[in-house]
């Protein structure tokens, strides 16, 4: 494979994180800025300039950059997108509304539903028909669609979308509906429900639409204007992004079908995990990404993370599923929640002290940035505990004040609730701790299986700092921090292959599919979706496709995936596809029932490059490696409260070093913490292997 140079860059709440890798040299740079929310190029731009200046290479030398942004995500949660208009079927006006026919939860009489992000005076419909086996039943009324384009833009609309009852088993009528607005309006930035949700379920394809509508324009702004700052450095090769799903995929994809980059920084967090997983040979992990604004949870299973084909925006309650918009996105199978540096800590009407999940962000940013947070923040309280050094964050860039949150928390909280400045630290930390594992214990719950089996692999800023409080929460015995945790999320767009999804929904009992049909729609989305991957750089001849099937009992809501072989040519599909479905519905369910028929819904291909292999070495950082031991410093633990603690440099830790806790360890990006009760190790890969003995506990009790 050819050598590159590239960077990867992940833009955060609170932080925006580089990371540069020369294959040439096999060398590692990384670096992390302050983000900037009202313009996010202008961070982008210093962060690229300045980490190529320190790895010695010009912009134009650059073979690309991969780049993932929270923007859509915080535009569909805080509604800061378009002003969109929605043109649909006749007698189709109100499904945004309309919903499902199943509440979240049964027993709340005051239930909010999630605001659809189009009024109702901006939902317009036409005359127009299409059956469910594609037939046109009615022609599409041309003259009143134009004039429901016209009368849309005279309201101001910034967007468009169009969602036509059974479009997706025949787009016709919405591509000619697109071709008719923009040869009145070119400008208009219009989405078509086909081209970004192609599947069966007319609410989630109406949602899906709209959301990329709404936030299609703002994402065109951002990228032209980020292309053109880039280019004015220098820079010559591609960027590319992170969809959500964890592939790379071309700019188009960006300035066309935003939404699909709905997740794209978690996802990278989560193939990061993977990474690390493989690296250490740990088959079962928990990839947990804490920053300075949320935390994300995914699982992995033998290297791989947990896919999923719909996500839930802009949840009405957090961790209520059916609260929010669902999108049909593909996803890495996640949970996320307001966790993070800079969570506002507060006391309730209660009196009790609450965390997040709202958050300080890099504006104003926690109290001991000295940027103007007024509010206590996770950030804040581990400041205090110990656990950051006021002297040696982010390398020493940035100077933290302990005074004035020692003042800020006396003020707001401890004097108020009648505690002491440490004991409110303290429940700041445990606090946002047993949020993180709650949300994680859940999730686990809900795929049926045990926390304790697995390990965590803590990333982001702030994940090796509560990677303990967490592990131990969830009983785990061994929580992994890699070199470079902090930025380990833009590490994750750098070894994420090149990849894309196809979907088409065929509907059919297995034993009267069509073999030609379903052989002619993998033809088409295959021929799509290799299409893509060489525009984003992939080599036609490396490109791997698989295909999968989501089927289900005839009747279910719901559908199972069931995997294919590659050549179904020859394959008498109905008897395989009934064998594979009843062995995964009863991996799933633990029974089948097979004397029920059985239907397929939607057929799906995976296709990708090959994953870049690269070579984890950090030595051309420009970072005082010197010498491990760093001294000592008070540091609280429940166990021990405020005592002596061991303080390491982390870059002075050869491969085969072992000490006990507890331990603060630092290096410019993050800080990894353990308590009395661990074993550190570092790795061939200088990962720190920290193991948890439990029976210490015990024996102190």
């Amino acid at each position: 494979m050819q050598k590159r140079i590239r960077i990867g860059v992940d833009v955060g709440g609170t932080f925006t994180d580089f990371v540069l890798v020369d294959e040439h040299r096999d060398m590692i740079f990384t670096g992390k800025q302050l983000t900037t929310p009202t313009d996010p190029g202008k961070a982008i731009c210093e962060g690229v300039a300045r980490i190529a200046l320190e790895a010695g290479v010009e912009m134009s030398q650059l073979d690309g950059i991969v780049h993932g942004t929270t923007l859509v995500t915080n535009a569909v949660i805080e509604r800061l997108g378009a002003k969109v208009g929605l043109i649909t079927t006749g007698g189709f006006r109100d499904v945004l509304e309309v919903g499902h026919e199943m509440r979240y939860d049964l027993y709340d009489l005051f239930l909010e539903k999630p605001e659809p992000l189009v009024p109702r005076n901006l939902r317009l419909t036409v005359n127009e028909r299409i059956s469910s086996d594609g037939e046109i039943l009615v022609e599409l009324d041309e003259a009143g669609l134009k004039a429901a384009s016209d009368e849309l833009v005279a309201q101001g609309v910034d967007a468009i979308a169009v969602c036509f009852i059974n479009a997706y088993i025949n787009a016709e009528h919405e591509k000619r509906a697109s071709d008719i607005i923009l040869s009145d309006h070119p400008d208009l930035p219009v989405t078509i429900s086909t081209v970004v949700a192609p599947e069966i379920r007319e609410y989630e394809r109406t949602c899906t639409a709209v959301a990329n509508a709404y936030v299609l324009p703002l994402m065109r702004r951002y990228i032209t204007d980020l292309q053109e700052k880039l280019t004015a450095l220098g820079l010559k090769g591609p960027l590319n992004v992170m969809l959500s799903g964890g592939g790379i995929a071309a700019l188009r994809v960006a300035q066309e079908a935003p939404i699909q980059m709905i997740e794209s920084g978690p996802a990278a967090g989560a193939i990061s995990g993977a990474y690390y997983g493989r690296l250490t040979d740990t088959k079962s992990v928990i990839a947990f990404d804490m920053g300075g604004t949320t935390a994300k949870m995914c699982l992995i299973e033998n290297f791989e993370p947990e896919q999923a084909n719909t996500f839930e925006a802009g949840r009405v309650r957090r961790f209520r599923k059916g609260s929010g918009i669902p999108l049909k996105v593909p996803v890495i199978d996640l949970i996320e929640i307001g966790a993070g540096g800079g969570s506002i800590s507060r006391l309730d009407a209660m009196g009790l002290l609450k965390v997040g999940p709202d958050s300080a962000a890099s504006e104003p940013g926690p109290v001991c940035y000295g940027l103007g947070g007024e509010d206590p923040t996770v950030t804040d309280a581990d400041l205090l505990l110990g656990y950051l050094s006021p002297d040696y964050f982010l390398g020493g860039e940035m100077s933290l004040n302990v005074d004035v949150v020692r003042d800020a928390i006396g003020a707001k909280l401890a004097g108020p609730s009648g505690l002491d400045v440490t004991a409110i630290a303290a429940g700041i930390h445990a606090i946002v701790n047993n949020n993180m594992a709650a949300a994680t214990r859940s999730h686990i719950a809900e795929k049926g299986r045990d926390p304790r089996r697995y390990a965590l692999v803590a990333t982001g800023g702030a994940g090796p700092v509560h990677a303990y409080g967490v592990a131990k929460q969830l009983k785990l015995n061994r929580f992994i921090c890699p070199l470079g945790a902090g930025v380990s999320s833009a590490l994750g767009f750098l070894i994420a292959a090149p990849a894309t999804e196809g979907v088409h929904s065929y509907v059919s009992l297995i034993d009267q599919l069509d073999l030609e049909k379903v052989l002619k729609i993998y033809q088409g989305m295959s021929e799509t979706a290799i299409q893509s991957l060489v525009e984003a750089g992939g080599d036609v001849n490396t490109i791997t496709i698989k295909h999968r099937v989501e089927m289900r009992y005839k009747g279910q809501g719901f559908e199972i995936s069931v995997d294919l072989p590659d050549d179904l040519t020859g394959v008498n599909l109905p008897q395989l596809l009934k064998a594979d479905f009843l062995e995964r519905y009863t991996e799933l369910f633990g029974r089948s029932i097979s004397d029920v028929a059985i239907e397929t819904v939607a057929w799906r291909i995976n296709a990708s490059g090959p994953t870049p292999n690269i070579q984890l070495n950090f030595e051309g950082q420009q970072i005082d490696r010197g010498a491990a031991d760093k001294g000592e410093r008070q540091v609280y633990f429940p166990e021990t409260g405020y005592a002596p603690c061991k303080i390491y440099n982390r870059y002075g830790l050869a491969a085969g070093t072992s000490f006990a806790g507890p331990a603060v360890i630092e290096e410019r990006e993050s800080t990894v913490v353990a308590g009395p009760d661990t074993t550190i190790t570092v790795d061939d890969h200088l990962n720190l292997i920290i193991d948890i003995h439990y029976s210490q506990i015990k024996d102190q009790e």
